[in-house]
């Protein structure tokens, strides 16, 4: 049994991981299966350690694999395949409480991702070799989205023995990934809106467009410039719109939800129209599978019937 693959760019929506980061005592118990082998790309963490795979997803896509009551971690071998680009982190579900908790794991093996600190929902239960290579490359896109972009150095011999990566990104999500690690989001969203025109039913570059133009949006701000604006003009459209965008960063999805579709009812036809369109983007941002977008569509959509 396994959940849907991340649907576009879901990090956003991402529980806070701040509470791992203050290190805690290792619980006692049981021995499981064995930990993999370390290496720059396989490493195993705890409950204790945990901070450091937060530090290095500032540099590299971490993917989190957790393993126990029997079952070995499983992609050991797969994710070496990504020449450095991605590192794994295997973590023993019965033994770090604080993690599986944090990562909502309900069963092993649980995967997940953590990029820039914040964590990625992936999938539950395994995955046939293809569809798991399309999990990796939405990770790597998501990752560029967010300017996490590095490597780790990978041993010579290993990396000989890797098979071949994943196919090219097309040619306008390239661009836009490359634009995005140099911080050129104007760039980037050209790129996005070009693969839009193209195929409308690109759902990869529709999650990307809304996710670089809230980074667009946000670049050079400050956090307190725009909640100082937004209470002073309780009533202004961009004024909230700003302030939910700066919601949205920081993974409070109810709050940017809530604030908005509180002021839905009081705009007039125009104003309601560039909050559906923010929330709309909001939503691919997260996520559609996420419940907090599926709660605030439902209530968009009573507003707006």
């Amino acid at each position: 049994m396994t959940n849907a693959p991340i649907g576009g760019a879901n990090l956003r929506g991402a529980v806070d991981l701040s509470s791992l980061v203050r290190p805690a005592v290792p619980a006692a118990g049981t021995a499981g299966p064995s930990a993999p082998a370390s290496s720059a790309v396989v490493r195993s963490s705890t409950d204790a350690t945990f901070t450091q795979v937060l530090d290095l997803s500032s540099t590299v896509p971490v993917i989190v694999e957790f393993y126990g009551q029997g079952v070995e971690a499983a992609l050991t071998t797969f994710v070496p395949q990504y020449g450095g680009r991605l590192v794994l982190v295997t973590v023993d579900a019965t033994t770090n409480p604080q993690l599986v908790q944090a990562f909502q794991v309900q069963q092993v093996p649980t995967v997940a991702a953590v990029v820039g600190g914040r964590p990625v929902q992936l999938f539950t239960g395994t995955l046939a070799d293809p569809e798991l290579r399309d999990v990796m490359d939405q990770v790597l896109q998501l990752a560029a989205q967010n300017n996490v972009t590095g490597s780790v150095q990978v041993d010579a011999e290993a990396a000989a023995d890797a098979e071949p990566v994943e196919e090219p990104l097309p040619p306008h999500h390239q661009e836009a990934y490359d634009a995005i690690s140099t911080g050129d989001f104007a760039t980037a969203i050209r790129e996005y809106e070009t693969a839009i025109a193209q195929n409308p039913r690109d759902s990869l570059a529709v999650a990307g467009l809304a996710q670089v133009s809230l980074l667009a949006r946000l670049d050079g701000v400050t956090a307190d410039d725009v909640r100082a604006a937004a209470a002073a003009a309780p009533e202004s459209v961009d004024a909230q719109l700003a302030v939910a965008d700066l919601d949205v960063s920081g993974g409070h999805l109810d709050d940017a939800f809530g604030r908005l579709l509180d002021l839905f009812p009081s705009l007039d036809a125009a104003g309601k129209n560039l909050v559906r369109t923010r929330i709309l983007d909001y939503f691919e941002i997260a996520g559609h599978d996420d419940e907090r977008v599926g709660a605030a569509r439902r209530r968009l959509t009573l507003l707006l019937y």
